[in-house]
């Protein structure tokens, strides 16, 4: 079972080999929200399905849902009935994910999954560049169709934690509390802020931008480069005690996963980040 990263040999393997295995393409663009269907639909993994970051990975339509921020996540069990739609109905069938934005979007899926009981996800390293480096067949088109009909997904406990805007109110200043931003240094210190009405940070926060995870080539970092550089940042504080945030639950999860590789464990994320924090009455924002 591959439950943090996969490599395309690896994904290859599995492929050719009779494992039930699921691929889905995340690729995504927050300002061209039709550009990942595009990059889908030129070329994606044999058998892969699209994914939308908005439609099928947020939901702004319904009150039952999840959290709130630029992408709220869906209830469970919207989700699961989405999942059954898109062929997963099994806890058994090993997932692969990928996007072409370094994680950024895929990350979000692997996570939903954990949410949802599904252990066995995992990112494909280097995403779409390192398939096509690795001799990996492309295909184009529409993709596979979804059936008209399908169970959903059966839900179990989740494999993933949350912390909600009341949770890192009470607890801000606690010793029992980390947060950690994803986002670029120069939104997190409030200098400019494309996306959401207010610039800055929550109170305490420390930074480290998704990106810092990837070398050169495009794949994570080896786990005990990770492992160095986030026990750095955190400088004692013990790594339970962390929530990753970003501006709407999106880009924080690299960081969640990295930490995982490294060893440190499966941490907390909160799925509103900035924009929901932003946007709540009384809660404390920070520039510099």
């Amino acid at each position: 079972m591959h439950t943090t990263l996969i490599s395309a040999t690896e994904l290859k393997q599995l492929l050719d080999s009779a494992t039930p295995v699921r691929v889905y393409d995340c690729s995504a663009d927050l300002m061209n929200p039709g550009a990942g269907r595009e990059q889908y639909q030129a070329e994606h993994i044999p058998g892969a399905s699209h994914v939308s970051l908005d439609e099928h990975l947020s939901d702004k339509a319904h009150p039952d849902r999840a959290s709130g921020g630029r992408h709220p996540l869906p209830s469970r069990e919207r989700f699961a009935a989405w999942l059954g739609r898109s062929g997963l109905t099994s806890p058994a069938t090993q997932v692969v994910v990928y996007d072409r934005q370094g994680a950024n979007y895929c990350g979000r899926l692997w996570w939903m999954l954990k949410w949802c009981g599904h252990e066995a996800v995992a990112v494909l390293d280097g995403g779409w560049v390192a398939w096509v480096a690795a001799g990996g067949v492309a295909e184009s088109g529409p993709g596979p169709a979804p059936p008209a009909e399908a169970p959903a997904y059966p839900l179990s406990p989740a494999r993933a934690a949350t912390a909600n805007t009341t949770r890192l109110v009470q607890q801000m200043g606690s010793p029992d509390l980390t947060l950690l931003d994803a986002r670029a240094a120069a939104r997190f210190r409030g200098e400019v802020e494309p996306l959401d009405p207010v610039a800055g940070h929550i109170p305490g926060a420390l930074n480290r931008p998704f990106t810092e995870n990837l070398g050169p080539d495009g794949r994570f970092k080896p786990a005990s480069a990770l492992r160095v550089e986030f026990e750095q940042l955190l400088a004692g504080r013990d790594p339970a005690s962390v929530v990753h945030h970003c501006g709407s639950g999106v880009s924080a999860i690299p960081n969640l996963l990295a930490m995982e590789v490294a060893g440190l464990g499966r941490t907390a994320l909160y799925p509103g980040s900035w924009s929901e924090w932003c946007n709540t009455p009384g809660a404390p924002c920070a520039r510099g």
